[in-house]
């Protein structure tokens, strides 16, 4: 799992972590280009990976194409934040983890750390922000690695040497 801010560069980072595999490369793309920007930014994402990947784009059903690709590459997922908001809410993050945890083949998953910011002003937006937090807790407790990006750098937060339950 790759987590982190806006421009942080956690895609770039989830890309490289794809790359460590020598497999074929599946793109499982979340975000639906609903304007000009947001497709001027997915053609760039598709620029910036270049050639060598098949893409499968699925804003909600992400469960289902999991199980349909697994054992065909390694998958990068951007972005679960986009996956959460096209499912209004409403995704399985059960579902999302058991299907996580019955993979053969690798899955890097990307998605956006929403709780540092100011506490938003209406409901609607903190129930969405505390549904979100919950989700990346879930999956990445069940994650073998979670990364962070901040400013382009790459932290690496599990597995780690330390163990936070135990005395020093």
């Amino acid at each position: 799992m790759v987590t982190g801010g806006a421009r942080s560069g956690k895609s770039a980072l989830a890309e490289r972590l794809v790359k460590r595999h020598d497999l074929p490369r599946i793109y499982i793309a979340t975000a639906q280009a609903g304007d000009g920007e947001m497709a001027e930014r997915i053609a760039q994402h598709q620029q910036n990976r270049g050639a060598g990947w098949t893409t499968v784009e699925e804003p909600v059903d992400l469960v289902r194409v999991l199980g349909e690709t697994d054992g065909q590459g390694v998958r990068l997922v951007d972005c679960l934040t986009l996956w959460m908001s096209n499912s209004f809410g409403n995704c399985d993050v059960a579902s999302l983890c058991e299907t996580l945890r019955r993979q053969t083949s690798p899955v890097v998953l990307v998605t956006n750390e929403l709780g540092q910011g100011i506490v938003p002003d209406n409901q609607l937006a903190r129930m969405f922000r505390d549904q979100h937090g919950w989700m990346n807790q879930a999956v990445a407790t069940i994650a073998d690695e979670v990364w962070m990006a901040v400013s382009g750098m790459p932290l690496r937060l599990k597995p780690r040497g330390e163990n936070p339950d135990e005395s020093l």
